[in-house]
């Protein structure tokens, strides 16, 4: 018999039954949709009221070019915008900066000032579209023009809605867009996430990302156990700061993948929304039952596509959308089926978004609050999934918590070693993959692959340091230098920076000029090896 065993390290049985399910108390464990502890779903009934929103990931080139990519799928029916950014100004450097050079614009939109914010988001009404802005380290300057774009549209404070990922222990972890140390990284983390609360009440000002995390490497239970772990991480320092659980933890939001076993990861969003649930109210005394809401973004891996027959990844694709749907996600996203060779084409990226319009209006996925419920195996494996979730926030305590695990490195470094597992399973063929190690066939050259390479024109990169020198010249240099003073001197401080960050932003102050006043004081982190 063929042995079946879940990346999490969860063997699989041939079959399940009641005896699997002994000891559990259906009500206390399972519940009902929409009621503590949310196993089965946050809202009551799920996707009967409202689908799940698609929201796919958008950004390359200058401002208005990814301006014509939003209008392009929202015209195909995408309702919400998940933004990309480039490389330079994820780590807070100028188009003009030596380091940005051949990256601007190549991986994401560039943004160097409001101005380029505001051409971004030119004919988007931002009080009816919800955006989701994928930058970190440099989340508090880059929402900032956000928030100031709406401002300038006369967006009410209450209408608008985006969500900064603003996770930057996921960046130590994964990532590495990371810019000042762990310390005055998670004040940023708190300054914007109480700024937020007090003036953009509708805005999730933290998506705690496990996502990347996962695409780094960690199995499926580490995924959640370390989203987990970075959640508590900035609740507890946001009581600390004197916030009241119940005026932030509603609108905390979480970010994770789904590109696995679809039951694998039916259980780990299912023991996630339990894990988190309990872990707000009886740690933080939350009374709101929306604090204990895990609202999640479900959006498929980028590593679980291949470069050897990529029309495959359109149906990896949909496998993946039908697993985000049974998880109970608020909004997907799909990779495309051209990920692992390019930016995303038009063309691509309308097959991803189609692919999810097609789960929810024909595949009947939609139908019914948590479809699964009540399976022997998904009950089972929610509750395996449960009991290693917990081993893996164990083993985070041991390393003196998430905030000291990363500092030192020891997460960085379990993750590294799970990857390397993971490569080592891949090439030996027990995790199997069709037409990479099993199922090969003769492989087409290069040229018979129907993919559509992004073409990347350097003339971007000209006209964006063009653009900059404009904004230079014309703005007030003296209104800009003054805020850019202000948040030096407040950074020396403990006050909240969002204040000065937005006068520095509305002076348009360039996003490397504010980096560099906050770096001034904060310096820069040095990435911990451990081995």
């Amino acid at each position: 018999m063929r042995d079946a065993r879940l990346h999490a390290g969860i063997p699989v049985k041939p079959v399940y039954g009641p005896e699997d399910l002994a000891g559990r108390d259906p009500a206390r464990d399972i519940g009902r949709p929409g009621e503590y502890p949310f196993t089965r779903g946050i809202h009551r009934h799920m996707y009967r009221d409202r689908l799940w929103t698609m929201r796919q990931y958008i950004g390359f080139g200058t401002p208005a070019e990814t301006n014509a990519r939003f209008k392009y799928l929202m015209a195909h029916g995408q309702d919400a915008l998940n933004v990309a950014f480039d490389l330079p100004t994820q780590l807070g450097l100028d188009s003009d900066h030596p380091s940005a050079d051949g990256e601007v614009g190549r991986v994401g939109m560039a943004i160097d000032t409001l101005a380029d914010m505001e051409d971004a988001f030119a004919g988007i009404p931002l009080d009816r579209v919800s955006v989701s802005l994928t930058i970190n380290g440099m989340a508090a300057p880059i929402t900032a023009m956000y928030y100031a774009v709406a401002d300038k549209q006369g967006a009410a404070a209450d209408r608008v809605v985006t969500t900064p990922q603003n996770d930057i222990l996921k960046e130590f972890v994964a990532r590495g867009t990371w810019i000042y140390p762990v310390d005055p990284s998670l004040r940023l983390v708190g300054d914007l996430i109480e700024f937020s609360a007090r003036r953009y009440p509708r805005s999730n000002p933290v998506s705690v990302c496990g996502y990347h995390i996962r695409e780094a490497g960690c199995t499926t239970a580490q995924e959640m156990a370390y989203g987990l772990a970075i959640a508590e991480a900035y609740i507890a320092m946001m009581v600390r700061r004197g916030m009241d659980v119940d005026d932030f933890a509603p609108r905390v939001s979480f970010n994770f993948t789904a590109w696995g076993k679809i039951f694998e990861e039916v259980a780990k969003f299912r023991a996630g929304r339990r894990l988190y649930a309990r872990m707000v109210r009886e740690r933080f005394g939350a009374r709101n039952p929306k604090s204990c809401m895990f609202r999640s973004l479900i959006g498929g891996g980028g590593s679980a596509f291949t470069v050897q027959e990529p029309e495959n990844n359109i149906v990896r694709g949909a496998y993946i959308a039908l697993a985000g749907a049974l998880s109970g996600a608020q909004t997907m996203a799909l990779p495309t089926y051209d990920e692992a060779y390019t930016i995303p084409s038009a063309k691509a990226q309308l097959i991803a978004l189609r692919t999810m319009q097609i789960c929810a209006e024909e595949s009947g996925a939609a139908d019914t609050a948590d479809p699964l419920a009540g399976s022997y195996y998904v009950e089972a494996l929610t509750n395996a999934m449960e009991e290693k979730i917990l081993e893996e926030l164990a083993a985070v305590e041991r390393m003196g918590g998430i905030v000291e695990g990363v500092r030192t490195g020891a997460v960085q470094a379990e993750v590294a070693r799970q990857a390397y597992l993971f490569e080592q399973q891949l090439v030996s063929g027990e995790i199997p993959k069709v037409a990479v190690n099993t199922h090969v066939g003769e492989q087409p050259a290069e040229a018979d692959r129907e993919v559509e390479l992004y073409a990347f024109d350097p003339r971007v990169a000209e006209t964006q340091v063009a653009k900059l020198a404009r904004v230079r010249r014309e703005r007030d240099a003296r209104a800009a230098e003054a805020a850019l003073r202000r948040l030096t001197d407040e950074a020396r401080g403990s006050t909240n920076l969002m204040e000065p960050i937005m006068e520095a932003v509305t002076a348009y102050a360039t996003l490397g000029e504010i980096c560099q006043a906050m770096k001034t004081v904060f310096g820069e982190h040095k990435e911990p090896v451990k081995w």
